[in-house]
């Protein structure tokens, strides 16, 4: 099968480079999927499942917002966070929740704040029932 690469890049370091069969990137108002000969393009990312399929299988990952670009086969996704899905569990959504609820609001750029904290344990939620 037709083969792209996918890179995966945090603040700090790269965290994943391989070569993929399909790869689906959870957008902040939905989702697309990409293959090989994809037009080019960029697009923000939201909070919840990067799925990577590959020649061995598929490899799911949680990121946490930032940025896709498409272009020339090479899928490069400018996430804040990755995190293996396989170590978010209920008990880590439920928590994440729980500190978002807590959060101070008293301001507009406290809302703001408290509500992306929201939508990231959201997130973490659907990635655990899913």
């Amino acid at each position: 099968m037709s083969q792209l690469q996918c890179v995966v890049v945090t603040p700090e370091r790269t965290e994943i480079d391989v070569q993929a069969e399909s790869i689906t990137v959870p957008l902040f108002d939905g989702e697309i999927g990409i293959l090989k000969g994809h037009s080019a393009m960029v697009g923000r990312l939201g909070y919840g499942l990067l799925r990577i399929r590959t020649s061995g299988g598929m490899q799911t990952y949680f990121v946490e917002g930032g940025f896709v670009q498409v272009a020339n086969d090479v899928v490069s996704v400018l996430t804040d966070r990755v995190v293996a899905s396989s170590e978010i569990n209920s008990s880590k959504a439920n928590e994440a929740m729980q500190a978002a609820l807590n959060m101070p609001a008293g301001k507009p750029d406290l809302v703001v704040v408290r509500d992306k904290a929201i939508n990231r344990a959201r997130a973490m939620a659907r990635v655990t029932a899913s």
